[in-house]
């Protein structure tokens, strides 16, 4: 494929129009002189670099999008070792995003573009921003290292989402922990719970995936497989009347729901907060407003949390953040309900349908923004998951219907056979977000 193959990009509204590559030129001057370079020749020559790299990576058939140009200026820059200009490029996208969307809620200033250059940084200081690095980092036995210096990241984390619901304490009701699939929400509620009551406030988890819908009353497709990755695939009417009991101080009784059979159970718990405590509420469309409508906004502290990994693969391509949470959900799902790997894999496009639509759409609206990437999770997602996707691989190669699958499939494949094995999960801490999928969690996430 040559440069001449790129001749158009998709735009943030869907239409397709034509590339210019003078554009990336200016845009990548403009960061030089934002660091006070003005360099017109490493504008120049790192412009001809992402085009050179979106020819291996697109064609006329398939455009390239802003924000994969975008991402691609990032590595560039950054892989030529312009990490001043990569960073001031970040900072000027970002700003150029504030004048699209007129406003920002993102707390002090923790929006995914500076998380995303913090995650890098630290994985790079770190030593575990390649799989090379990874794998360097397992045999010379110093995973365990990197699981203690993760943990303590993601602690940090954790703290200063708290600190931040504490400078609104006086008007909150709601702390939302919302965010993609499987993204750690769960154990995110109880860490910043635990951390909440460190600092003297008692905050309690509501889980809002007892309020699901019988199973088979989500559409269903040609091979039996449901829809019940939108917000509808939720009782909302019944989810906002006990919100706005709640939120007036009133107890409520609440639906269980039994995923292995995919049926709302003929019994209620009773849920009663406690007099000036917080209400946690774990949901994967927390950010969407029907779900919470009857909440008052000045009573609803939002937190987003996303798998920001930043890991290269041995062909230079950064593992997707999509593919780390598939891998999550492929353990979980095997383990806690009854749904095995392959179904998780093929039903993997409902999943980014939906996040796409009603998730990472919103997440604009979030108070605050938490990585939940764990450096060190991918061995051990291998141990659980890599047996099962030689058997999907040899089953669906030849079946178009699956295609997607089969590729999603492909590249969870390729990434984890290309990292060094481990030989059982035992450096994972129970108290670890990665326990939420793989077993063995001190808290209670199932």
């Amino acid at each position: 494929m040559t440069a001449e193959a790129i001749t158009s990009i998709v735009k943030r509204t869907g239409e397709v129009v034509l590339f210019d590559r003078e554009k990336i030129r200016v845009a990548i001057y403009k960061s030089t002189a934002a660091v006070g370079d003005h360099d017109v020749e490493l504008a120049d020559r790192a412009a001809d670099e992402v085009i050179a790299a979106l020819s291996q990576a697109y064609s006329a058939d398939l455009p390239a999008t802003v924000e994969d140009i975008q991402d691609i200026v990032e590595r560039v820059l950054i892989k030529s070792g312009n990490a001043d200009v990569a960073k001031a490029f970040i900072l000027y996208r970002h700003e150029r995003a504030k004048m699209r969307s007129g406003r920002r809620r993102f707390a002090g200033g923790n929006i995914p573009y500076k998380a995303m250059w913090r995650a890098l940084d630290w994985a790079v200081e770190h030593d575990c921003h390649t799989v090379e690095a990874l794998n360097r980092t397992i045999r010379k036995g110093h995973l365990g290292a990197l699981v203690e210096a993760t943990e303590v990241r993601y602690q940090g984390a954790i703290e200063q989402a708290a600190q931040a619901v504490l400078e609104r304490r006086d008007e909150l009701r709601f702390i939302i922990v919302a965010g993609p699939s499987s993204s750690g929400k769960t154990t995110t509620t109880h860490k910043l719970t635990e951390q909440l009551a460190a600092q003297g406030v008692k905050a309690v988890p509501l889980g809002l995936d007892n309020y699901f819908f019988d199973l088979e009353l989500h559409p269903g497709d040609e091979f039996g497989d449901r829809d019940f990755e939108t917000p509808e695939a939720l009782d909302l009417v019944l989810i906002n009347r006990h919100l706005a009991e709640l939120d007036a101080g009133r107890a409520i009784d609440t639906p269980v729901y039994d995923f292995k059979t995919g049926t709302r159970v003929d019994r209620t718990v009773r849920f009663e907060a406690p007099r000036g405590s917080l209400i946690v509420l774990d949901t994967l469309h927390g950010l969407y407003e029907g779900l919470t409508e009857s909440v008052p906004d000045a009573h609803k502290f939002r937190l987003y949390t996303e798998t920001i990994t930043q890991l290269k693969d041995n062909h230079g391509r950064y593992a997707r953040w999509t593919d780390v949470r598939m891998l999550r959900r492929m353990a979980r799902d095997s383990l806690f309900r009854a749904f095995d790997p392959e179904r998780t894999i093929l039903h993997w496009h409902y999943v980014r349908r939906g996040e796409l639509k009603h998730i990472i759409a919103n997440q604009a609206t979030a108070d605050f923004h938490l990585d939940s990437a764990l450096a060190y999770e991918l061995p051990f997602l291998k141990y659980h998951c890599f047996d099962h996707l030689p058997v999907f691989l040899e089953r669906w190669r030849d079946d178009e219907k699956r295609l997607d699958g089969y590729i999603r499939a492909r590249r969870l494949h390729d990434l984890l056979d290309s990292i060094e094995s481990v030989a059982g999960d035992d450096l994972v801490p129970a108290t670890s977000l990665l326990r939420e999928f793989i077993g063995g969690s001190a808290y209670d996430v199932h």
